[in-house]
């Protein structure tokens, strides 16, 4: 089991997101908890502001750090195993090998950023990792815990109703997924490929390899320098290459 705890200027955001599909089932079946937190509820002041004019001068507001370190003291009595992560255009890219390791955790706090950014002092006391989800500026920090959020608990034992499903997504083996058909075999004359009607098993596999290959190689061949592959598989690229 995995908790999540978010914390956010706008909690009502994420309604919607964590009431359906396999998120929901995963509260459903006790397996993912999800708690919102209003960072707002921690302002003292009685405006409840969370967010002031940035020292030295310059545009936009940046969240201040007295509320986040007060809405985290109260949710964390202990802090130790707990991950805390502040979501920012700053932070190491979200990945499915970071994806893998958090699902290891028993809890995580994701702090949604805001404005042109945070205290630099929740940066440098308050969080454990900084997480940005690419190379472009989201409004928020929801967004990005929501794709965290989902990303993770897929891979937490038991979610998905199908154990081979998250083992076999794009990128957990490192290369993109082989395609995917389903009945009926033949539609307006495009035929599913003979090999996957077989029921030879191990033909299957072979073609399936070769696909994912084939494809990470056509839309993203720099995954293919990240990840160790078989002579078996350097040959089957060779010819690839020669017949792209």
């Amino acid at each position: 089991m995995i908790r999540f705890d978010i914390l956010s200027i706008f909690p009502e955001m994420f309604a919607s997101p964590l009431h359906c599909s396999i998120v929901k089932r995963a509260r459903e079946k006790g397996l993912v908890e999800i708690h919102l937190h209003n960072i707002r509820d921690y302002a003292e002041d009685k405006h409840k502001m969370t967010d002031d004019a940035p020292y030295g001068g310059g545009g936009g507001m940046v969240m201040k750090v007295e509320p986040i370190d007060r809405a985290l003291a109260s949710i964390l009595p202990e802090k130790e195993g707990i991950l805390t992560v502040l979501l920012t255009p700053q932070g190491e890219t979200f990945s499915q090998k970071m994806a893998e390791e958090m699902s290891l955790r028993s809890r995580i706090v994701l702090i949604c950023g805001h404005y042109e950014g945070v205290d630099e002092r929740v940066r440098d006391h308050l969080v454990d990792k900084e997480v940005s989800m690419g190379d472009y500026i989201l409004t928020g920090g929801e967004l990005s815990a929501m794709i965290m959020i989902d990303a993770i608990s897929r891979l937490v034992p038991g979610v998905l109703g199908n154990s081979e499903s998250a083992s076999s997504d794009s990128f957990s083996m490192g290369l993109l997924e082989y395609p995917h058909y389903t009945r009926p075999s033949d539609y307006r004359g495009w035929p599913v490929p003979e090999v996957l009607l077989s029921g030879n098993h191990r033909e299957i596999l072979a073609w399936r390899r070769k696909e994912s290959l084939r494809r990470t190689y056509v839309r993203r061949p720099d995954l293919l320098e990240k990840i160790a592959l078989s002579p078996e598989d350097r040959e089957t690229l060779e010819e690839i290459k020669k017949n792209h």
